[in-house]
């Protein structure tokens, strides 16, 4: 699109279901933070908005864990999360929440002006039933085992021990996590948006924004090369926004319909409820006076920041809903990021294995900035990264210590020493101070170049390259060292330029410490702009009173929260140790029911070599093989992909169940099954003959 003149930022609603930890805040509330106080700094026009989901299955479940009910829960963590926001400097202008009357009616409102256009399809399913809580589940609330690593306490859409994602109709004996119960299925309807007919529309928009990042092209053009399905916007639950129909009793809008029309409501809640508004520090407020002008208006751009996990909904899904409402901008970018990992480990909330931002506030204090340098440092942008406090230590002592804070604290203290904390006077440049001044007046460019294309990483390291340069020119010219005071006031006049630079240059990345750097320098409020300036302090200027901005580590403090970790990890280690223990007893299938010797010598099992071997197209678990069987040379289709390569079998013997009734998968007849042993892990491998020499076609007895 042509350059906009306002910008709508979304950050993630998040579940109210717990605390905030910093693989949120490296997924999208950091980088789109950091993308709105630059644009502020432009001067641009935005509204940045976010929330608390609070409707959804999770809240249930934390319900039930914590004895309490569902408005009790969303309003414990709407607190946690909002203050925490607030105390870390992620400044929206609004963090709503999904449980407002205000959004009940924006929500209601959009699904029936698509139902009032016939845009659903109403259809009849079978979904599971729980008699004895008598009432549907969804997936989240059924459970049972993993048919990959036999973990009994899969869910019914992820088996959270081996990451597998699961349908509810693929578990081992599901029941029902509220009551226990086995499930039955029963009949129910709900209205479907038909994203196969949308189909054409979206691959056409996808298609439209090839400087997407690669993860986010690449998963929508993985969903619309399987093809899209009509997909349900409504479930049987008492807990969400009810849908407004006569003949919908217990039923909600699905979570995922419902959700980022919160981006919506918290947009028109900005201008119609004022008193729920955040207050925003620094680049002002919205400049428009109607909330339709940053969703309808055509030169309003629309960025969605989320992890990689809700590229479908952002991408594919909302567009859908707002195509076929009519009038709405789509989301011109959608930055999502990778996950990150804390100490090698996938972070779970499950497992406590996270650093909880408000513990992290509480226990490092007045630390905000030392964890948004870090994170932005390692952020995942293109794949999942890592924490860990080692490499938070190193980056706080190496960089922003002896880097950032060295260089303001060595200028200051030797213009507070030299001329009494004012701003000397320059009468003449070397040429090596002209390249350095050149040099400054070229990082705004680079460092906002980058913010823009969302590369954080690389504009934080810019901003810090920008420190190094300053730190260089005062370490290589040394005016501690110079007798002539001409030369001195020059060497400090330039070294204090960069101080104002990066003031500026600094503000998105690290906020309170801008703001001390700022009232250091006796610097007022200043715009991107400025940042090109090098004489944004004249002579004469008076400065403040030198501060370190940042200091080593405490030792003490990094060897707390390790062992903090330690103790975490011990306790999930036990945990997990029980957990396999009686998975391992449980993984033996017991006997099946008794046969007759009559029924067994129906089965005609013999010796094979497979002769040929291949993958089937669009599937993870089958191979294609064909068998020598001794009687024939077949086709069998097989589900051992996930254990065998196709080039790592041919030649290999088998046994093989020849008699077995023809069976037609994906187009292709499967005459015949390959016998194979499971673990308890559910590892496959072939049963073999125990002689070499066996002849294809020798019979099993």
């Amino acid at each position: 699109m042509q350059t906009p003149k306002r910008y709508t930022v979304t950050a993630a609603l998040i579940y109210a279901n717990g605390p905030i930890h910093i693989g949120h805040l490296a997924g999208c509330y950091l980088p789109s933070d950091i993308y709105v106080r630059f644009l502020r700094a432009k001067g641009e026009d935005v509204l940045f908005v976010s929330g608390s989901d609070e409707h959804g299955v999770p809240i249930t479940i934390r319900a039930q864990k914590e004895g309490l009910t569902p408005t009790q829960v969303v309003d414990k963590y709407y607190g946690v999360i909002k203050n925490a926001f607030q105390d870390f400097g992620i400044e929206f202008d609004i963090y709503s929440r999904t449980s407002r009357p205000i959004h009940h009616q924006v929500a209601g409102d959009f699904f029936k002006t698509l139902y009032d256009k016939k845009i659903f399809t109403e259809k009849v399913t079978e979904e599971y039933y729980d008699e004895t809580a008598k009432r549907f589940l969804s997936d989240r609330l059924i459970v049972g085992t993993c048919p990959n690593c036999k973990n009994e306490n899969a869910y019914g859409d992820q088996c959270e021990k081996c990451g597998s994602s699961l349908s509810p109709d693929e578990l081992i004996n599901p029941h029902s996590m509220l009551s226990g119960s086995p499930l039955v299925k029963k009949p129910t309807n709900n209205w479907f948006l038909p994203l196969d007919k949308l189909q054409p529309k979206l691959q056409s928009y996808i298609d439209s924004h090839k400087e997407w990042k690669a993860n986010v092209s690449g998963q929508c053009q993985s969903w619309l090369k399987d093809g899209l399905r009509p997909r349900a916007m409504t479930r049987d639950l008492d807990w969400g926004v009810k849908v407004p129909l006569p003949n919908a009793e217990g039923k909600v809008l699905y979570v995922w319909f419902d959700a980022p029309i919160g981006y919506i409501t918290a947009s028109k809640e900005w201008f119609e409820q004022p008193e729920t508004r955040n207050a925003v520090s620094y680049g002002g407020k919205p400049k428009s006076n109607n909330w339709e002008t940053y969703w309808k208006d055509k030169d309003s751009k629309l960025v969605h920041f989320i992890g990689k996990d809700n590229i479908v909904f952002h991408c594919l899904i909302f567009p859908a809903m707002l195509m076929v409402h009519e009038g709405f901008i789509l989301p011109e970018s959608v930055p999502a990021n990778e996950f990150l990992n804390l100490e090698n480990n996938k972070i779970s909330t499950s497992r406590n294995w996270a650093i909880w931002l408000h513990e992290y506030l509480e226990e490092m204090p007045n630390k905000q900035d030392e964890l948004r340098y870090v994170l932005t440092a390692i952020s995942p942008e293109t794949s999942d990264s890592d924490f860990t406090w080692a490499d938070y230590e190193a980056r706080v002592n190496n960089e922003l210590a002896a880097v950032f804070s060295n260089f303001v604290h060595r200028t200051m203290v030797l213009t507070q020493k030299n001329f009494a904390s004012k701003v000397p006077e320059t009468k003449q440049y070397t040429k090596e101070d002209i390249l350095v001044l050149e040099e400054i007046s070229k990082f705004p460019e680079r460092i906002g170049n980058a913010i823009s294309n969302y590369r954080f990483r690389e504009a934080q390291m810019e901003m810090m390259n920008l420190a190094r340069v300053g730190n260089k020119y005062l370490s290589d010219n040394e005016p501690w060292k110079n007798p002539d005071i001409e030369r001195v006031k020059t060497i400090l006049n330039i070294s204090l330029q960069i101080c104002a630079n990066l003031s500026i240059l600094c503000q998105p990345f690290l906020p309170f410490t801008s703001e001390k750097l700022r009232r250091m320098l006796n610097l007022g409020a200043m715009t991107w702009s400025n940042a090109a300036n090098t004489n944004l302090l004249p002579a004469g200027h008076q400065l403040g009173d030198p501060v370190m901005l940042f200091a080593k580590v405490d030792p003490e403090l990094m060897k707390f929260q390790i062992q903090k970790l330690d103790k975490i990890k011990k306790l999930a280690d036990e945990e997990n140790a029980k957990l396999e223990i009686g998975n391992q007893q449980s993984a033996i299938p017991p006997q099946k029911d008794v046969t007759s010797f009559d029924d067994f010598n129906k089965m005609d099992i013999r010796i094979g070599t497979i002769i040929a071997a291949e993958k089937m197209p669009k599937s993870d678990k089958l191979l294609k093989l064909t068998v020598d069987t001794g009687i024939d040379q077949r086709t069998v289709l097989s589900g051992i992909a996930k254990y065998y390569s196709p080039e790592n079998i041919i030649g290999q013997q088998v046994t093989i169940l020849v008699n077995l009734a023809p069976r037609k998968m994906m187009g292709i007849e499967s005459n015949g099954m390959i016998l194979m042993a499971e673990n308890d892990k559910g590892e496959l491998s072939f049963v073999l003959p125990n002689k070499d020499g066996i002849n294809n076609g020798s019979t099993v007895k």
